[in-house]
């Protein structure tokens, strides 16, 4: 067997199994820059080394989902989201027979565009940015501009479902779809054990109602969403969807999490901290440009300072943010000759 056929047998396979309603590599509306084909990984298997290998995946390891520099280390970082959601996704995407390698690259990608300190540096930055913020945006401008100085040139459906996994619009493929509903099924849950943990709630404070639905263990109400997502999708009609009920008890628990624990919580008491520490840097940026790395300099004149500036500071891990902080707003420590 030649080397290019395990790539053709690989696509002849998504043919045979796949749902008729699955996105098929061989049927991917391509890049944007054309690109010689594999001979072992398809269009989306390539899309998933590529982010994988990329150095905005690996600063996800750094950057906070909710609590900021907690202390601890079984707290979810960015990172640790990510790789659940895309667990959760490729679950879901298997049992509907649909593209698990799209799936997977969609949800691998989906948060390279956040910011350092989660939430509280993408509000910054939307405020102190005048075109506005979003990560998703971010993300996509990531993977087709930023990495490598020319992005990653993935494929079209990756990155729709980078783009599109949230906000309001629907993502086209049925994979995107799943990705963004895997999305809030981790961070709901595994934001609500890492609140007990920091003992900002407790599991007695869980809305009954919602408990009495999904489940009162962390596991069980993964389980049931998604089993739920599987058996409501299973007709193969329309887009991917929660069942009514599960999806009411899933809306309740997360205007709960609003309530308690995403907004004024014990959780967020660094908000105003890290909020403070990422305009005043993109403010040195802008004063001073010339403290930017080589690549970022090169770029201010096609750009513009603002746009450069935004881009290297959402590209930071939250202690980078706060090294750069103390290189430039903080006094050194003297050192006396001759110690």
């Amino acid at each position: 067997m030649t080397v290019m056929n395990i790539r053709q047998r690989a696509e002849e396979l998504e043919r045979q199994v796949l749902s008729p309603r699955a996105c098929r590599s061989a049927a991917s509306k391509g890049r944007a820059r054309p690109e010689e084909e594999c001979g072992v990984r398809t269009a989306f298997q390539r899309d998933r080394d590529r982010i994988i290998h990329s150095k905005g995946f690996r600063r996800l390891k750094h950057k906070t989902q909710v609590f900021i520099i907690p202390e601890g280390d079984h707290y979810r970082t960015r990172l640790t989201h990510t790789l659940e959601v895309a667990q959760i996704a490729r679950t879901v995407a298997r049992a509907l027979a649909l593209n698990e390698d799209l799936t997977e690259a969609i949800a691998l990608g989906h948060d390279l565009g956040h910011t350092p300190f989660g939430h509280a540096g993408e509000m910054a930055l939307n405020q102190i940015f005048a075109p506005g913020f979003k990560h998703n945006e971010q993300s996509l401008r990531i993977v087709d501009i930023l990495e490598g100085g020319r992005g990653l040139n993935l494929t079209w459906e990756v990155r729709d479902g980078i783009l599109n996994h949230t906000g309001p619009d629907r993502p086209a493929t049925l994979e995107g779809q799943i990705v963004k509903i895997a999305d809030r099924v981790a961070y709901i849950n595994h934001d609500i054990d890492d609140a007990i943990r920091g003992g900002v709630l407790t599991a007695g404070q869980l809305p009954e109602e919602c408990l009495a639905v999904l489940g009162r263990k962390h596991r069980d109400r993964i389980n049931t969403m998604v089993l739920d997502l599987i058996e409501t999708n299973q007709s193969g009609a329309g887009p991917i969807k929660m069942s009514p009920p599960i999806q009411a008890a899933t809306d309740k628990l997360r205007e709960f999490m609003f309530e308690h624990v995403y907004v004024g919580s014990e959780a967020k008491r660094e908000e105003a901290k890290a909020c403070y520490v990422v305009q005043r840097i993109y403010g040195h940026f802008l004063e001073h440009p010339d403290d930017l790395p080589s690549e970022y300099r090169e770029r201010t004149l096609a750009e513009g300072g603002e746009r450069v500036a935004c881009d290297y500071i959402a590209g930071m891990t939250d202690r980078f943010a706060i090294r750069v902080y103390q290189k430039y707003f903080l006094p050194l420590p003297w050192v006396e000759p001759g110690f």
